[in-house]
C-alpha cells in the first residue's frame, strides 16, 4: 500500500478480498459483500474482528419467504417453484426450512437445484421441466449474480417466471426481484467511513445487514411469458421497466 491511504472503500466480495489480503492495518469498509463470513471477510456479523466491517448484502431469512410471496402475487397459479442455488455455498438447515415454511403456507411445493459451475446451468434448467415446476426462485450468490444474463435466458426459454435477489438479473431480463437498495448501502457504508476516520476500529463496528429494499418488474418479460402482472403489485413496485 505505497499510496499510504487511511482507509480503503471495496465494492464486493472480489475487491475486499483482495484489500484484506494485501494489508492488515489498513481499515477496509465492505460494500455489497455476499456471506462475508464464509468468504472469509469477518470473523462473525457481530464481531467482525480484523481490519474489515462494513455492509452485507445478506438479508436475513424472512426475505426468502417474502420473495416467494410476491412471486405467487404474480402468478397465483404456481403451485411448484423451483430453488436454484449455488452448491459450493449449500443451503444451509435454516434456509431451507424458511423457504419450506413459506412454500407450505402459500400452498405452493419447492424443488431445489443446485449448480458448481456456469455448464450445469444447462442441465438444471431442463430438470426443473421435465420436474414440471412453474415458477423459480433464485438464491442469491456472487455467482448467481455472475451469471445473471444466462440464468435469466435459461428462464425465459424454459418459460420459467423467476423472482431474483439482484435488479441486475430483472434489468439483463428477468421477470422480477425483490433485492437490496444499492444507494441505501453506499449510504449506510459513509457512516462506517465516517466512524473509523473519527478514531473506531473496524473490530468493533459489528457488520450491518441490509434494511431497505426495492421491488422491481420487468413488463417485457411479463408479456414474453404471458402473464399479466395485477395492478396491486404493480402499484407497489419500486420501478416498472416497461
Amino acid at each position: 500500500m505505497s499510496l499510504k491511504v487511511d482507509l480503503i472503500v471495496a465494492v464486493g466480495n472480489p475487491r475486499a478480498l483482495a484489500a484484506k489480503q494485501a494489508t492488515s492495518a489498513i481499515p477496509i469498509v465492505m460494500v455489497y459483500a455476499l456471506d462475508p463470513v464464509t468468504a472469509g471477510l469477518v470473523a462473525s456479523l457481530a464481531h467482525p474482528g480484523g481490519n474489515v466491517t462494513g455492509v452485507t448484502m445478506d438479508a436475513g431469512l424472512e426475505t426468502l419467504g417474502k420473495q416467494l410471496q410476491l412471486l405467487k402475487e404474480a402468478v397465483p397459479t404456481v403451485s411448484r417453484v423451483a430453488v436454484l442455488s449455488y452448491a459450493v455455498s449449500s443451503v444451509n438447515p435454516a434456509i431451507l426450512r424458511e423457504i419450506q415454511a413459506a412454500a407450505k403456507a402459500l400452498g405452493v411445493t419447492p424443488q431445489f437445484y443446485e449448480v458448481r459451475d456456469p455448464t450445469e446451468l444447462d442441465g438444471a434448467f431442463p430438470a426443473m421441466t421435465k420436474a414440471r415446476a412453474d415458477a423459480l426462485l433464485v438464491m442469491p450468490h456472487a455467482f448467481i449474480y455472475a451469471h445473471a444474463r444466462r440464468i435469466a435466458d435459461l428462464a425465459a426459454q424454459n418459460r420459467l417466471p423467476a423472482v431474483y435477489a439482484f435488479r441486475e438479473t430483472v434489468e439483463a431480463g428477468g421477470l422480477m426481484a425483490y433485492a437490496v437498495n444499492v444507494p441505501d448501502m453506499f449510504r449506510r457504508a459513509a457512516t462506517y467511513v465516517d466512524k473509523i476516520l473519527k478514531g473506531a476500529k473496524p473490530a468493533d463496528l459489528p457488520v450491518e445487514r441490509p434494511t431497505k429494499f426495492e421491488l422491481v418488474i420487468n413488463l417485457k418479460t411479463a408479456k414474453a411469458l404471458g402473464l399479466k402482472i395485477p395492478q396491486s403489485l404493480l402499484i407497489r413496485a419500486d420501478e416498472v421497466i416497461q
